[in-house]
């Protein structure tokens, strides 16, 4: 039973996008720093609710569309797309009142957080260029 499970997880991840691959990918290295540092806030990908998904989604279309994008330009993007649907800045990150410490300019992010925009950054560019 549980051979046949395995091999349903991974047809079904075979039948993900190319943006969904990097996208899941993309959010586990960033799960993974976050752990690195004692932060197990992060949820698996199959575990995240669709806005995380979105959000992910988002900041690949966007290098997609704009592929000389510095870590800097990518958070300018994740800001503009979280304003628009109603994020404001919060002390600590609270999806149901759309709170997020990161809501603030590039530079006033803690080095961490700009650690994790340059990892997105690294793995979008690492799968774009070996296509």
């Amino acid at each position: 039973m549980e051979v046949n499970s395995r091999k349903h997880q991974v047809e079904k991840k075979q039948e993900l996008t190319f943006a969904e691959r990097v996208a899941r990918t993309c959010h586990e290295v960033n799960r993974a720093y976050c752990e690195g540092h004692g932060d197990f806030s992060q949820v698996p990908w199959d575990e995240a609710p669709r806005w995380v998904h979105e959000s992910a989604m988002q900041g690949i279309k966007y290098f997609l569309s704009n592929p000389t994008a510095t870590p800097e330009d990518m958070h300018i993007s994740w800001y503009k797309q979280k304003e628009e649907t109603g994020w404001i800045y919060g002390e600590t990150k609270d999806p149901l009142k759309k709170e997020h410490p990161c809501m603030v300019s590039y530079n006033e992010l803690p080095y961490n957080q700009r650690i994790k925009d340059t990892l997105f950054l690294s793995v979008v560019k690492s799968f774009v260029t070996s296509n």
